[in-house]
Parts: structure tokens; C-alpha cells; sequence
């Protein structure tokens, strides 16, 4: 006869995967944050009423390109970034700055200064455009702006930028050239835009507020 063989298994330990954890005590955990969810790390209630409000620039901007340009001197070779920034309130106010520095964010701050200084605005009509067809010339760039109605914003490349910060809502325009460098086509823009712009005085006397 053929033997036969009995196998047992061993009985399952009834002890926590983690380990002995030791017996159970009525004592609440104390593994939160001190001072509860709303309070401070000495148990007490928090100060100052959170983050301050965060203040509104004056200017809303966009970067029209980064560049990374190299300037060979007797050492070597210094590399740096060149930023065009496009600024403008949508108000009729816009203007095109350059900045170059070593770190993006100074070349940023750099292009944003010098827009500042160069900025224009723009006497809108009622329709957010302007009164007639313009066109202007920026080294090889060439561009047309044509009032439309109810069309809204029809041009593109880096005239869009400019014609959305500055506030333009109802205007057509073309790039008549085959440049596609953004910093001469946004110049052109600006230069064509120049031509409803408000002299400094008037500029002046529009920002004064006049306190009783």
C-alpha cells in the first residue's frame, strides 16, 4: 500500500504586522499640531490677520523674447540675456523696453524701467479703436492698422501684444514686410500707434486728481 502523508499547517500568529505595540490606553494621541488647525505653534490663537493684499501694478506686461547673446572680450567669451518686454494698462497706455543683463529676472527688471520711459498714449475713440488707417516703418518691419467694427482684434504676431495691453478692442492689422524679428514689428507698432498718441502735457494734466 502506498503510504499517505498528512501535512499540518502552522497557526497564524495573531501579533500586528507592525510589531508588538503594547496594550491599549485611554490617553488621547498627541501626534497633531500644537494649538490646533487654527492656532500657533504655543497653543494660541494666530496674529496679524494673514497675508497682506498683494498691490496691483500699475502696468501689465508680457515678454516678446528672450534671447541669450555673447560678447567675446580679451578673456574669453561673457554671455548675457537680452529681454523685450511689452507693457501697457489697456487704457490707451503701452510702450516696448529692452533690458540685457546676466540673470533673466535683472534683464526683466532692466526691459521694464525702460519701457516706462518710453511709453505713449493713445487717444482711443468710443469703439476702442482708433479714428483712421495708419502704416509706419521700423527698420525692415513694415505694418498697417485699419479701424474695423464689431471684428474685435485682427492682427497677430507681436502686434497683438502691443494692441491688447494698450487696450485697442476693434482693429485690423498687417505686417506688409516679410520681417518676423518681434522687437521691429512691435516698434512699427508703436511708431504707427505714435500717430494718435497724446503729447506730454495733456498726459499730464489727465493723470492729475484734484483733492477737495
Amino acid at each position: 500500500m502506498a503510504e499517505q502523508t498528512q501535512t499540518t499547517q502552522a497557526p497564524r500568529s495573531t501579533a500586528p504586522a507592525g510589531g508588538f505595540r503594547g496594550p491599549r490606553t485611554g490617553a488621547p494621541r498627541t501626534g497633531g499640531r500644537p494649538g490646533g488647525a487654527g492656532g500657533d505653534r504655543r497653543g494660541g490663537p494666530r496674529k496679524g490677520g494673514g497675508r497682506p493684499e498683494r498691490v496691483k501694478p500699475e502696468f501689465e506686461q508680457k515678454t516678446l523674447s528672450i534671447r541669450r547673446v555673447t560678447r567675446v572680450v580679451s578673456g574669453g567669451r561673457r554671455f548675457s540675456f537680452s529681454v523685450v518686454l511689452a507693457i501697457g494698462d489697456k487704457k490707451g497706455t503701452m510702450g516696448i523696453g529692452i533690458g540685457k543683463a546676466g540673470d533673466t529676472t535683472l534683464a526683466i527688471q532692466k526691459a521694464y524701467n525702460d519701457a516706462k520711459k518710453n511709453t505713449i498714449r493713445v487717444k482711443l475713440n468710443d469703439k476702442g479703436t482708433i479714428a483712421h488707417d495708419v502704416a509706419a516703418k521700423y527698420k525692415s518691419a513694415r505694418v498697417t492698422l485699419m479701424p474695423n467694427t464689431g471684428r474685435g482684434v485682427v492682427v497677430g504676431s507681436a502686434m497683438r501684444v502691443v494692441v491688447e495691453l494698450g487696450g485697442l478692442t476693434d482693429i485690423t492689422g498687417r505686417v506688409m514686410s516679410g520681417s518676423k524679428n518681434k522687437l521691429n514689428i512691435a516698434q512699427a507698432t508703436i511708431k504707427a500707434l505714435s500717430t494718435f498718441a497724446m503729447p506730454k502735457k495733456a498726459r499730464s494734466e489727465a493723470v492729475v486728481v484734484v483733492k477737495e
